[in-house]
């Protein structure tokens, strides 16, 4: 959209004068004998205007010959001071800004889609619009942007509770935004730990939402995200303290049986457990995982051992 600034375009037509062009008139009183061209009535003595060469009474002029102001529908009489602008015409007194009524008949102004504005006008009439309030923002104010939307920086406001979060954080959601006090209580997960909102960093373990920090070695307090551990009975260890505390031991080589790497099978038996490795006989040593083996005296056997006990 084009708009123009007028300034020194403005033409002003006083009383007295007479600017050049088609619209040009002299007013004066006449002193010789001559008739008023409309009404023939004599004008010797009497105000008189002279356009395009004929003389007329005031009364005429204004009925055939005045121009008719923009503004107020009523001709301009030859007493009167008339602005001109883009065969347009106004009185001096009616000639002002179209939104704030303010006077511009010696001031600058805007003719935009065919209206008059004033600066300050025209400046809110081309500011962005805020998305909170729908009033211009000028220069000066302080904005918020967010994805091609504007807001005044305090009409930037929580969706939920109405307070401003101005150039603070916040979460979008949909065509709302929320503060981080009211987007925890709403839309965050809960450690089940702390029971505290998990903004960012959270792991998941069995469909449960925990803190980075919270999900720990029950014993030594050790960070597990992203590490081996044992969960036994709702507590978490890591491979260390499991081994150390927790783990059985086994009956064969006395060292504990984590589960993890070699000898992840347990062999158990009568409240003992082996590794699937050490489950051998005691005589000959064959391995007897999977196999019938004898237990004799704390002792495990291969069926053919035992027979010689």
């Amino acid at each position: 959209m084009t708009f123009c600034v007028a300034s020194l375009a403005l033409e002003l037509i006083w009383m007295l004068s007479s600017p050049a062009g088609p619209s040009s008139y002299k007013v004066g009183t006449m002193s010789e004998k001559f008739d008023c061209h409309y009404c023939r009535d004599p004008l010797q003595g009497k105000k008189y205007v002279q356009k395009d060469g004929h003389y007329c009474c005031l009364r005429c002029f204004d009925k055939f010959c005045a121009n008719t102001c923009a503004e107020c529908h009523k001709p301009i009489g030859a007493d009167s001071k008339e602005l001109h602008y883009k065969n347009r015409y106004w009185h001096d007194t009616c000639f002002h800004c179209y939104k704030c009524h303010h006077p511009l008949a010696n001031e600058t102004f805007v003719a935009k889609d065919n209206k008059i504005l004033c600066n300050k006008c025209t400046t809110r009439e081309d500011s962005p619009k805020c998305k909170g309030c729908f009033k211009p923002i000028v220069a000066g104010d302080q904005n918020v942007e967010y994805k091609g939307t504007i807001w005044h920086k305090d009409c930037f406001t929580c969706s939920h509770c109405s307070q401003v979060i101005g150039t603070g954080s916040f979460f979008p959601k949909g065509e709302n935004f929320y503060c981080v006090t009211c987007h925890e209580a709403k839309f965050a997960k809960h450690c089940v730990k702390c029971n505290k909102a998990i903004t960012s960093g959270g792991i998941t373990y069995q469909d449960q939402p925990w803190h980075a920090d919270c999900f720990v070695c029950v014993t030594c307090s050790k960070k597990l995200a992203g590490q081996r551990f044992t969960a036994v009975e709702d507590q978490y260890y890591c491979v260390d303290c499991y081994k150390n505390f927790v783990a059985k031991k086994c009956a064969g080589c006395k060292n504990p049986i984590t589960g993890f790497g070699k000898g992840s099978s347990v062999v158990a038996y009568e409240g003992q457990s082996w590794h699937d490795y050490c489950f051998h006989c005691k005589k000959c040593s064959v391995n007897l995982a999977n196999k019938r083996f004898v237990f004799h005296e704390e002792q495990v056997y291969c069926p053919d051992c035992a027979k010689k006990l």
